[in-house]
């Protein structure tokens, strides 16, 4: 149900306005919430008229109303006054309530919905006649997936919330344990450049205000219901690949993942046939930190010596000198385009083997 606090909020609102003290009971007698504290317990008075057909009525000097909900007594409010305008005020304070209820469980069916839809548990048919009834328009989305470092934390999923949750058009909502799922409607976000910011601006804010560690992922544009599945699922491989290859990335967007993402779901037996063929039986134990940082230089500056050796301050024949080593140790001469290539993805296949065998352990 909806918090004692904002049912609170809205009675002390009607009092303050009107002058006449409310109360809030449920169907079995226990107060929920009062704006003042009552002289006598009104437990009794209160189931006994729940259980009658009545919808309001007046009892020892209080008008008694029924809070009815999708057809099924939710509350029973009281107002404290025997004045002319007690009836009145309750019957407003019913429909506040009422409608704060209402509002609350249609918020809390839309999450369901967008749950069931991510995990692929509804029937399209199904689908589409939920979605008329709670508003749900059917528009172009990208899911996001906010993945948490090692703990659950309530105050990263409020944050979100207050960031999305207030356009009814966006959806908030929890499908593992940790992380947190934001499904964004992008019709006014037409570049990829923004997707790539949004996604930046959440780390950023999750890192500022509740200082945890995060990641996150995100899908293609969908413009269907059905195919929210899809983009939540890219979501999660983007995180999967990225923690393979792009250890280094807080977001990753699944069309990005270039050849990470193939590699990725290469079964096992062909990785290792693979690596087998480039290296040979042993995987050659020379890829220590210098000659890695060398590699990847090399590779980022596009095979250009001149560059890669000015940015590592080093001279043009000492890094010749160190890639005709390299030649000699693993028979691949990454100066030149196809080895080079070959030596990338091989590099790759390693890291996604070392993965799965962690994985497995």
């Amino acid at each position: 149900m909806v918090s004692n606090h904002k049912i609170q909020a809205a009675l002390d609102e009607i009092k303050e306005i009107s002058r006449i003290d409310l109360a809030l009971y449920s169907d079995k007698g226990k107060q929920v919430t009062a704006t003042f504290s009552p002289e006598e317990d009104m437990e009794q008075a209160v189931i006994s008229f729940a259980s009658s057909m009545a919808e309001s009525q007046m009892v020892s000097g209080c008008h008694f109303f029924k809070i009815m909900v999708d057809g099924e007594l939710a509350y029973i409010l009281l107002t404290y006054s025997t004045t002319e305008d007690a009836y009145m005020v309750g019957r407003l304070a019913v429909c506040q309530i009422r409608n704060l209820v209402a509002a609350y469980m249609e918020q809390f069916d839309r999450n369901n919905f967008m749950q069931n839809i991510l995990l692929g548990n509804m029937l399209v048919v199904d689908m589409y006649n939920r979605a008329q009834k709670l508003h749900v328009e059917q528009c172009e989305r990208v899911v996001f997936v906010i993945e948490l470092d090692g703990r659950r934390d309530t105050s990263a999923m409020e944050l979100v919330k207050n960031l999305f949750a207030t356009k009814t058009k966006d959806f908030v909502t929890e499908v593992e344990e940790q992380s947190i799922v934001l499904v964004k409607d992008t019709r006014n976000m037409q570049k990829d450049e923004e997707l790539a910011e949004l996604a930046a601006m959440i780390v950023d804010n999750i890192h500022t205000e509740v200082m945890v560690r995060v990641r996150v992922g995100y899908g293609n544009r969908v413009s269907t219901l059905p195919d929210i599945t899809r983009s939540y699922q890219e979501a999660k491989m983007a995180l999967e690949v990225g923690r393979i290859f792009y250890a280094e990335r807080e977001t990753v967007a699944y069309r990005y993942l270039g050849i990470g993402r193939l590699i990725y779901q290469i079964p096992m037996p062909l990785c290792e046939m693979f690596i087998h063929e480039v290296f040979g039986d042993e995987i050659p134990d020379v890829f220590g930190e210098e000659t890695m940082t060398t590699i990847q230089k090399f590779f980022e500056n596009n095979l250009n010596i001149s560059e890669t050796a000015r940015q590592l301050f080093v001279h043009r024949n000492t890094l010749v000198y160190r890639l005709e080593r390299l030649e000699k140790i693993i028979g691949l001469d990454i100066r030149k385009f196809d080895d080079a290539m070959t030596f990338k993805i091989a590099m790759m296949v390693i890291s996604h083997m070392k993965y799965v065998t962690a994985q497995e352990q």
